[in-house]
Order: structure tokens, then C-alpha cells, then sequence
């Protein structure tokens, strides 16, 4: 369990933990995936969410999910970029928590993932948690517990209970 000193410095309340969905970039599930790779290359993305028209969440892609797409195993077919839609090669088993979400699950998520996706209980795409922030948060841990904190270490029998 987190407790609520490290929980309040970890996430800083002048800065959000949740990016909001409309502060990230995103593609459609209809959209081609020359409009994709377009998004990735822009933004300098490695992957982003993949959302219906209802702003549903249903997938990831990314830049090697669309490159495998147009390869074989000769030569690289540009030319499908603008016939293969999106929903077609998204990755459909992704990283979420819903709006509630509890900080140590997003912790454990984080480690093998740059980001979780936020959803409703719709399904509805609410915003991403990035792990740049929580390590925001822990650079200002590092430099502001003590600080703030009078910190005096536990004799060896009370770590143990």
C-alpha cells in the first residue's frame, strides 16, 4: 500500500496524473494506415490508442504493427499504407484501469508499459497515465520527502512487523 505522504508527492496536484483525451493524439478505427503512421511520425509517437467513433477505446498501434503490416519478406509495400485500415492490425489486449483506478495497480501496469489508457465503464476513452509523470513524481519525491519530512530510520524489529 502507498502511503498518503508518497501518494501526495508522487502525484502533485498543480499537474494531473491523467492526460486528458483530448490532450492526446489518437486514430480511428476506420482510418487508413498511412493516416496512422502520419500521427506516429508527427508527434514523434511510438504508439497511440486506437478509438471507434464513439470514442471507445479498442486498440493500440504503433509504428512496427504498421510496418509489419506492409512488409514481406522481400520488400516493403508502400502502396498498402492506404489500403489497410487500422482496426485490421491494432493490438486489441492493451493496458487499462478505469477512472477510479488504484495508484499501486497503474505502478505495476507502468513497468511494462510507456502508458495506461483511463477508460469509463463504457468503455469510453478518458485520457492516458504516462510513466514520465509518475517518474516526475518520483524525482520529486527524491528531492522533496526530506526536505519536508523529519525522517528518522525504524530499528530493525519495527521494519519487521
Amino acid at each position: 500500500m502507498i502511503g498518503e505522504k508518497i501518494k501526495s508527492l508522487l502525484i502533485d496536484q498543480d499537474n494531473q496524473l491523467v492526460k486528458p483525451a483530448e490532450q492526446v493524439a489518437v486514430v480511428g478505427t476506420k482510418n487508413r494506415l498511412n493516416h496512422a503512421l502520419l500521427i506516429l511520425t508527427t508527434d514523434k509517437y511510438a504508439v497511440v490508442p486506437v478509438l471507434d467513433e464513439k470514442s471507445r477505446m479498442k486498440g493500440l498501434v504503433s509504428m512496427p504493427s504498421i510496418m509489419h503490416a506492409i512488409m514481406d519478406i522481400e520488400d516493403v509495400h508502400f502502396e498498402k499504407l492506404g489500403e489497410i485500415m487500422v482496426e485490421e492490425i491494432m493490438e486489441k489486449d492493451f493496458p487499462f484501469v478505469y477512472e477510479d483506478f488504484e495508484l499501486e495497480n497503474v505502478l505495476h501496469m507502468l513497468v511494462n508499459h510507456a502508458f495506461i489508457t483511463v477508460i469509463d465503464e463504457e468503455k469510453t476513452f478518458k485520457g492516458i497515465i504516462t510513466r514520465s509523470e509518475i517518474l516526475k513524481g518520483t524525482n520529486r519525491i527524491a528531492h522533496e520527502f526530506e526536505r519536508m519530512y523529519n525522517v528518522t530510520e525504524k530499528s530493525k524489529t519495527e521494519t519487521q512487523k
